[in-house]
């Protein structure tokens, strides 16, 4: 049976979880102040938990949609590329596996300049980037709001944000930047979207209460228009972003996936996922909640479907979100499914994001996290071709090239530092970022074998992916293309996928 059942146990729960011996690793102590806590651990790790099953995939054959949408045809569906690569195999890349090597000490390079202790490296999410320059964002956010709130309700308006936020997080293009209304500094990129996002959030440009600000939910969306995010973002014609409408657009389809009571709530807010990931029958009670990460997948999944466009990868008429056929793959005619490869990016990445305040304010923990991949994403992606293991074949660099010099033409788009440039739909970057995913599980294996890491001292892949994969991939475009920091390959964003 399930562990809570909707938000007045919930509050039960909250009652006795600050006299529970674990408090101490909340975010939030008795008093309502701040205090700091080791990111890398889950203080509901170290609790006596049962053994507990993790669900099968569904079966491609009976439901191909299913399968499709599910974390474990992510990685199974990647690793297929993968194998092809390793054969230099592939329509759009080659592949020079002696640079694998090249490629692992750089991340470990990058892992051992910044962290003594691998121990305590965070895993990758969004409260990361809400602390850029070393400002504890979070923490101080709620040092605001009374100390009488409960761990759940604190946890819920966590869970509003870091949605909002991710939903958000896509490429903002070379040229946009956001200044801080409460310190003046300037930020660019994905920290800059979690600076503004965090001050949308606490003027209430996303919650539809007066009261409450610092909340996200359904009417609050309904408001958004491009004009009023342009206001939020600082976007004018000379800090244009990219995306701005498909990013306005995605958040009003939030507005209406927030409709379902079950999964959000009567006052339709995302953080009430929380009390149905509580109550669900595949939580079990424990010393902790036990959650299965596969319930949390799912529900992500059909919770927030609808905000995905209409356009995007259909099997039977059920749209599968960021999955995209790929002709390195096999084909059958009676048999669509088997061309596709699924990514589910940005669900991968709430994914991620999520999980973080669930474990650390409702002590929440979740088995089968090793179900999620590395992030198909242009950071990770342009670490393999930066460090010479991908190379594009000379026919669709060409093509690219031209994209490019098309794509200059257009008003506030880049004009410097030339390199290829597709849509997100194009087959080299389908055929890149299933590349991206297959890599990163290899570069995880040797990053482990370089530092030394053995058992429960390994890395995990969403560390590997915090300390070196994706800053590394960062860190190096910004020291090959010091003009625009991008990518060696670009991607014409809409500002829905990445």
């Amino acid at each position: 049976m399930g562990f809570f059942s909707r938000r007045n146990a919930s509050n039960n729960r909250a009652a006795t979880h600050d006299s529970s011996p674990d408090h101490r690793h909340s975010t939030f102590a008795l008093n309502g102040n701040p205090t700091k806590y080791n990111m890398s651990k889950n203080p509901a790790a170290t609790a006596n938990l049962p053994h507990i099953p993790i669900p099968r995939a569904p079966d491609p054959n009976l439901d191909p949609a299913g399968y499709l949408r599910s974390i474990y045809a992510v990685r199974e569906r990647s690793h297929l590329v993968l194998e092809k690569a390793k054969k230099n195999q592939l329509r759009h890349f080659n592949v020079d596996m002696s640079k694998f090597q090249d490629t692992a000490n750089y991340v470990v390079s990058i892992i051992k300049r910044d962290f003594d202790d691998y121990s305590s490296i965070p895993p990758h999410g969004r409260w990361q980037h809400f602390e850029v320059g070393g400002r504890p964002r979070i923490d101080q956010l709620m040092a605001t709001w009374p100390s009488s709130l409960d761990p759940q309700e604190r946890t819920r308006r966590l869970l509003d944000l870091f949605l909002v936020s991710v939903l958000l997080d896509a490429g903002a293009g070379t040229k946009w930047q956001y200044k801080s209304k409460e310190s003046g500094k300037v930020y660019r990129r994905s920290e800059g979207l979690a600076v503004a996002s965090l001050e949308m959030f606490k003027f209430g440009l996303f919650s539809s209460n007066p009261e409450q600000p610092c909340q996200v939910d359904s009417a609050g969306l309904k408001k958004l228009t491009p004009e009023r995010m342009a206001k939020g973002l600082q976007v004018t014609a000379d800090n244009p972003i990219d995306g701005l409408e498909g990013r306005t657009n995605l958040l009003i389809r939030l507005a209406d996936a927030l409709l379902n009571q079950e999964i959000f709530g009567p006052d339709n807010r995302p953080g009430n996922m929380l009390d149905y990931l509580l109550s669900h029958p595949s939580t079990h009670a424990s010393s902790v909640p036990v959650i299965p990460l596969p319930t949390l997948w799912t529900t992500l999944m059909d919770g927030l479907s609808t905000i995905w466009p209409a356009t995007r990868t259909q099997i039977d008429g059920k749209p599968l979100g960021d999955a995209w056929p790929c002709a390195s793959m096999p084909s059958h005619p009676t048999q669509p499914w088997e061309n596709i490869v699924p990514f589910h990016k940005l669900t991968q990445w709430l994914t991620y994001s999520l999980m973080v305040p669930m474990q650390k304010l409702a002590n929440v923990h979740f088995v089968g996290v090793e179900l999620m991949t590395g992030l198909p994403e242009y950071r990770n992606g342009g670490l393999l071709v930066d460090t010479g293991l991908l190379t594009l074949k000379p026919e669709d660099a060409k093509r690219g090239l031209e994209q490019y010099q098309m794509n200059a033409t257009r008003q506030g788009q880049p004009s410097v530092e030339v390199v290829p440039l597709f849509t997100a739909d194009d087959d080299v970057i389908v055929e890149w970022r299933a590349l991206t995913v297959g890599f990163l599980d290899e570069l995880l294996t040797e990053v482990n074998l370089l530092l030394g890491l053995q058992g429960d001292n390994k890395l995990s892949l969403a560390q590997m992916l915090e300390a070196g994969t994706w800053k590394g991939g960062r860190e190096i475009a910004e020291v090959s293309r010091p003009n625009t920091k991008e990518p060696p390959i670009m991607i014409l964003s809409d500002g829905t996928v990445f």
